[in-house]
């Protein structure tokens, strides 16, 4: 019996097999969920990506900037479960000219996306899916350390420092319906969404260098591994956590 015996999970986020977000749904199908997937844009990609699952799951479409879409989620996820024990945030978005050194020059507007659909989109999808979660259950993020800055991540950077508050905030708020509400902060991975951030690979270098343990940018699954644990019922009592899957990193000096 796996760990996630059970129970019915909605995992956001999939769009190539290297993506935590594809690792995290085999394991939980693995370790004995229902797992059913979000998509957007690109749906056909989705579809076929999660044909290399375990288990091929429902996928669904879902803008989580477009509040219509956020109104007919539970509806449309209720078709597939009959309740939900855990949805995963994998979801992440800053246009080019927020990245890669332009901190100074960009405009409110590409600011606004990025906070919008990295940040914001936590709190609305786990609102839209609470209607699901009557018995309670975990909602974890994909989150990346932000208690310094890194050349090159610019806004990417204060929408995932905004993505920690506004973790916390949801879990004090959610926490007297049982949902609990926790952050996995791993270290960079080659993923499609990484690759697209000019200089990414001049970033992660330093990783391999400087954690304890080591890091593989190749290799999601002890991100994945994470947030399964968490979506688990194993961590009964823990809410507005970070969680560190980066070899280490994050506690060494120069």
């Amino acid at each position: 019996m796996g760990i996630l015996e059970g129970k019915r999970i909605l995992v956001t986020g999939v769009l190539t097999d290297s993506s935590i977000a594809f690792h995290v749904a085999r394991l939980a199908q693995e370790q004995g969920a229902t797992v059913v997937l979000t998509g957007y844009g690109r749906l056909s990609l989705v579809e076929r990506i999660a044909k290399r699952l375990p288990e091929t799951p429902p996928v669904l479409e879902l803008d989580v900037t477009d509040d219509e879409q956020l109104g007919t989620l539970a509806a449309r996820v209720g078709e597939h479960v009959d309740g939900l024990d855990g949805v995963v945030h994998s979801i992440g978005f800053t246009p080019q000219d927020a990245l890669g050194g332009n901190f100074l020059n960009t405009e409110w507007s590409d600011v606004a996306t990025a906070m919008h659909t990295s940040t914001f989109s936590l709190k609305s999808l786990t609102t839209s899916l609470m209607p699901l979660m009557k018995n309670g259950g975990s909602v974890v993020a994909l989150d990346f350390d932000n208690s310094v800055s890194y050349p090159i991540y610019d806004w990417m950077g204060v929408a995932k420092s905004a993505l920690t508050s506004t973790a916390r905030y949801l879990a004090r708020y959610v926490g007297d319906q049982s949902i609990r509400v926790n952050l996995v902060s791993a270290g960079p991975l080659s993923t499609m969404a990484a690759r697209s951030i000019p200089g990414f690979a001049e970033l992660a270098k330093h990783w391999p260098e400087r954690a304890p343990l080591g890091w593989d940018v190749s290799d999601p699954e002890p991100a994945a591994k994470a947030v399964v644990a968490l979506l688990s019922d194993w961590f009964p009592a823990t809410t507005g956590e970070i969680v560190h899957v980066d070899g280490g990193f994050h506690s060494t000096g120069a």
